[in-house]
């Protein structure tokens, strides 16, 4: 594998080909997909590096201490012939990153979990990197890799915040608005905060005012009076100084423009000769944040993995980043607009000739990205790529039968999008859907609507067998697609399309329950689980006859129950792990047996769900009852008409309609006019299509059959 290293001596960079670090105890192996350049380390790492040896040994007086008692232990010669060996050493740069875990012996995670990483010497610039455990957190799914290589420099952020203990309404200073500063102005202003911003570089000001600072001024004692009078004459309650620099100039501001009893926070490198005038006159508290928070630089917490209890240290570094990855989900702490630069591993000089000044050029997110972010992210579950915002959205329809036209193409007709092209198996039909929902052409060749140029989404709605070949031709030529369920009818398909190389996977499968107003509800209902489901589907009987029960369309297990197991999975917010299933014995031979089965899933949260989907049934009992049960809580759907919530003794009741159809239309569009990420994460999606394989292996074998590929 690929890494990037600094020659201590003399600060050269190198790439090196390096064996895949070694998996040890509690801990992940993650093939990094992006790792961030934290600019004010990595330039200073950099500069220093290049200082000849009398300056940094000037710098480093306690380095000078250690040197003579190793002469005094070991004798000079050996002395000056360790230092030199050891001048001659390469060391690792980065400590932020996301990937993929490849290997684990974590109980915390497994083979295929998007993470972000944390630690210098661990979450480095590197292909392959091991993490431990309490230096990994997992990515949602609506959080891409890029977004998500953010987390721990934004831990660092917030711990300097929590030191802060700012309150809802005071005001608070930032000092250096670089990319540390700007993630700090963001959590503050999430926070309830006024926020006054400070730096020297006036591109730095006009930045920082897009990510929510009140005022921005430049950092200069001058702007005391200012200060004063847009704080009513009191002075800044907080002040956090992320500034990087040798200079005494931050501390003599912050002492300036803090208040009485106020707090000044030093989450920056600076220079802290702390006059102290200013600083007793008010009696300020002066705090050192210690970059991610509480375990930090602790071998016991952050190599052996041990916790600190919840309840006497809340916030860790571990929960820090975990805090950040849910700010970033939430969409309360915007780090994509803060990427401005993208690099290739090898690129990496470029990356730095910025940092360093040589190349005049406004920066501030600076990424390293790679090749398994474009060729293995697919081979990996991972969530489809961001892509641009496309204001014009022009669609192309393939296949629409009844289903389409009454629980699709009426929620598109309302919404505004061009209606391009449609396509079924003959002209008439095609004319009439056209006319109805008044697509401008209409075909009975899929080609014609996948390779039109003018088409920039395709809606994939006919059988089954054919929905894996229409995706794979239209993300091939770069389309959009939404497919209805299900993705693949045999693993062959869903390995086709993991494995499909393009540019930009963007896919979304119909799984419209996870949409509906009453099941979003439920979730919101459980602070967290693990959840026990019972989910009991009165399917009905349909003729062997019918198309669905055709082998090559995979039947209803795979055509049907993927809805049900998608909904438990999004409840959950987790991933199937292993299943169990049996199905009625039917001697009479007039029905398919596995039509009626019940299913028990395991979910890699803990979570347990039963689904009973029977074709056995009274067609006057209601087609689907949703129990679930987690926290001494408890929610009943009624066939997404009611939904029962029962906590602390007490019921209420909701009345609800609709299955998400709507809702599920209108996300999916929303997601690319904004240039968002796919509603459903390719990882959530290859999960649910491979549990309903993994089911119809269970009733062939009898035994539990692991959801993996």
């Amino acid at each position: 594998m690929k890494q990037l290293l600094q020659r201590i001596k003399d600060g050269k960079l190198k790439i090196f080909e390096l064996p895949v670090p070694f998996l040890q105890p509690k801990g992940v192996l993650v093939k990094n997909f992006y790792s961030l350049i934290s600019v004010g380390t990595e330039r200073s790492t950099v500069e220093s590096g290049k200082e000849n040896l009398l300056v940094k040994v000037y710098k480093n007086p306690e380095l000078v201490r250690q040197v003579y008692q190793i002469t005094k232990r070991d004798g000079l010669i050996p002395t000056i012939e360790r230092i030199l060996g050891n001048l001659n050493d390469y060391k690792p740069l980065g400590y932020s990153s996301s990937g993929v875990v490849i290997e684990s012996s974590s109980s915390k995670f497994k083979p295929g979990d998007r993470v972000a990483c944390a630690g210098a010497g661990y979450a480095n610039h590197a292909e392959v990197v091991f993490v431990p455990e309490n230096l990994c957190v997992k990515i949602p799914d609506n959080v891409s890799f890029d977004e998500a290589a953010f987390t721990t420099l934004g831990a660092i952020a917030l711990q300097g915040i929590r030191l802060a203990e700012p309150t809802i309404g005071e005001n608070v200073g930032v000092i250096g608005l670089g990319l540390l500063g700007v993630l700090t102005v963001q959590i503050l202003k999430s926070s309830g905060c006024k926020v006054i911003g400070f730096d020297l570089d006036e591109h730095a000001l006009n930045f920082a005012k897009q990510f929510g600072c009140d005022y921005t001024l430049l950092s200069s004692q001058e702007n005391k009076d200012t200060v004063l009078s847009l704080t009513g004459g009191y002075g800044l309650d907080k002040v956090i100084i992320t500034a990087g620099t040798s200079s005494n100039e931050p501390i003599n501001l912050a002492g300036q423009i803090t208040r009485d009893k106020g707090k000044v926070v030093v989450v920056g490198a600076v220079k802290m000769d702390i006059p102290r005038g200013p600083y007793f006159m008010k009696e300020i508290d002066v705090v050192i944040s210690k970059s991610y928070g509480p375990g930090r630089y602790d071998p016991d917490y952050e190599e052996k993995g041990f916790d600190y209890p919840f309840g006497y240290v809340r916030w860790t570094e571990n929960r820090n980043m975990q805090a950040i990855i849910e700010l970033i989900a939430s969409g309360k702490l915007n780090v994509k607009s803060l990427i401005t630069h993208k690099f290739k591993l090898d690129k990496y000089q470029k990356a730095y000739d910025l940092i360093l000044g040589k190349q005049e050029e406004f920066y501030r997110g600076i990424l390293f990205e790679y090749e398994s972010s474009q060729k293995n992210e697919k081979k990996s579950y991972l969530t489809g790529l961001v892509s641009e915002e496309i204001k014009d959205i022009r669609i192309g329809f393939i296949g629409a039968g009844a289903f389409a036209e009454a629980s699709l193409l009426p929620h598109l007709k309302r919404l505004n999008v061009s209606l391009e092209n449609v396509c079924t198996t003959n002209g008439v039909s095609s004319a009439n859907v056209a006319r109805k929902f008044n697509f401008k052409k209409f075909t009975t060749s899929p080609e014609e609507i996948i390779h039109d140029p003018n088409i920039n989404v395709v809606f994939i709605a006919t059988r089954h067998d054919s929905h894996a070949q229409y995706v794979m031709d239209a993300l091939r030529v770069g389309k959009k697609v939404f497919v209805e369920k299900p993705l693949a009818v045999n693993r062959s398909q869903l390995q086709e399309i993991i494995d499909l190389d393009v540019q930009e996977k963007y896919l979304m499968v119909g799984f419209n329950r996870r949409f509906s107003k009453s099941i979003i509800d439920i979730k919101n209902f459980f602070p967290a689980g693990p959840f026990n489901f019972i989910y009991r589907v009165n399917a009905g009987k349909i003729p062997l006859t019918h198309w669905v029960q055709w082998e090559e369309q995979g039947g209803r297990i795979i055509g049907e129950v993927c809805h049900f197991v998608d909904t438990l999975s999004f409840i959950s917010n987790s991933e199937s792990m292993q299943v169990f299933a049996q199905c009625i014995s039917d001697k009479e031979g007039i029905n398919r047996e596995e039509d009626t089965l019940s299913v028990l899933i395991k979910f890699k949260d803990g979570s347990i769900g039963t689904i009973i989907y029977q074709a056995n049934g009274d067609s006057s009992v209601s087609k689907e009852y949703l129990e679930v049960s987690a926290l001494q809580r408890t929610a009943i759907l009624h066939n997404f008409e009611k939904v029962e919530f029962y906590a602390g003794g007490k019921k209420t009741e909701n009345s609800y309609s609709g299955k998400g159809h709507r809702e599920e239309v209108i996300t999916f569009i929303d997601s690319i006019k904004k240039g968002k990420s796919s509603p459903v994460s390719l990882s959530s999606l290859y999960n649910t299509t491979l549990t309903t394989f993994a089911i119809i292996e269970s009733l062939m074998t009898n035994k539990v059959v692991p959801v993996e590929l």
